[in-house]
């Protein structure tokens, strides 16, 4: 008995301290060094926000304190960093992507321009879970959803492009519940649709409370901006008398839709992952980094202070999320991929 339980503790101490090594190996590699984090969104909006907000934290919790820096490559809705970060950037754990979670319906639909496979990304968390609400102007004569119902000209909403909320959301819309919706995409981030709205350009647009209520906050308060329709599963507790798009759906299919093609994204839309490849043990270490940073004190204050909701989900729920989404039953894909085409 002894001469076989021995070999199996000297192996067990071998391996342990091999991962002594390599652990310790991986905690030298970041002193002194720069993590990017490449924002696929120009700055001003609420995917930049988040950005430099965690950057000022995360590097106190990634053994070294490295810096963290925000690199903004918008374009394509995103799908320019997404590219960027799968192919381009060098898998060595210094940089981090932050791109929507609709890039991920994009690649389920087989929409052009995806060069990534969503499956190989080493997935790092989700800062919060975003509810998407659909906010007009006064001047646009839109006062509720039942206004909207009865327009007789679509109403122009801004979007980035394919893969984000707000394109992706006012598409499954007009499909589910027959509003007049034109999508009017191209947009470099939701602070230049924001401009184009506050031109008259726009009507408004489609994305996340979290973000809105932020950088839009002013316009809320005046009343010259009015959130009428909400996409998420359930009312925003602050937002509860505001209509939520699911229960006006009328059959089952339409359901399916808002929950595949804006429930489900809205949950990982704001994600963070580092590129395929990347060795486990910085994987781990970004992670751990990460999930520490969403319950810093000083983070929650400075999230508190700039109107930041944190709600976050962990690297590993994320991967979970993804692989969900690629399980979906063909005959729903198919209908999903219809409602992103539709003009």
């Amino acid at each position: 008995m002894l001469r076989t339980t021995r070999p199996f503790w000297l192996v067990v101490a071998g391996l342990a301290a091999l991962a002594g090594v390599s652990d310790a190996t991986t905690h030298d590699f970041y002193a002194g060094r720069t993590v990017r984090i490449v924002v696929s969104a120009a700055p001003g909006g609420g995917f930049d926000t988040y950005s430099r907000t965690i950057a000022r934290h995360m590097g106190k919790h990634i053994p070294g304190r490295p810096v963290l820096i925000v690199e903004n490559m918008p374009g394509a809705g995103g799908l320019i960093a997404a590219n960027h970060v799968y192919k381009v950037a060098k898998p060595d754990g210094l940089t981090i992507g932050n791109f929507s979670g609709g890039l991920v319906s994009q690649q389920l639909v087989k929409s052009p321009g995806v060069e990534f496979d969503a499956r190989k990304f080493e997935w790092l968390g989700v800062p919060v879970k975003d509810h998407v609400v659909c906010a007009v102007t006064r001047a646009s004569g839109i006062s509720s959803v039942e206004t909207w119902m009865a327009a007789r000209t679509p109403v122009k909403l801004g979007a980035t492009g394919a893969g984000t909320n707000t394109y992706d959301s006012p598409k499954v819309l007009k499909t589910t519940l027959a509003l007049p919706i034109q999508v009017v995409a191209g947009y470099k981030g939701t602070a230049e649709i924001r401009l184009a709205v506050d031109s008259g350009e726009l009507a408004g647009g489609c994305w996340a409370w979290e973000s809105i209520k932020v950088t839009w906050g002013k316009a809320l308060e005046t009343g010259d901006l009015r959130i009428v329709l909400q996409a998420s599963p359930k009312a925003h507790a602050d937002l509860p008398s505001i209509p939520v798009a699911i229960t006006l759906a009328k059959t089952d299919e339409a359901r399916q839709l808002i929950e595949a093609g804006i429930h489900d994204p809205s949950a990982i839309t704001r994600l963070y992952a580092a590129p395929p490849g990347t060795p486990k043990a910085r994987v781990q270490l970004l992670r751990r980094a990460f999930a520490a940073t969403m319950q810093d004190a000083e983070f929650r204050a400075e999230a508190e202070r700039v109107k930041l909701d944190v709600d976050p989900i962990p690297g590993e729920e994320v991967e979970r999320i993804v692989a969900r989404t690629f399980a979906r039953e063909p005959a729903l894909v198919a209908k999903l991929k219809e409602a992103l085409a539709a003009k």
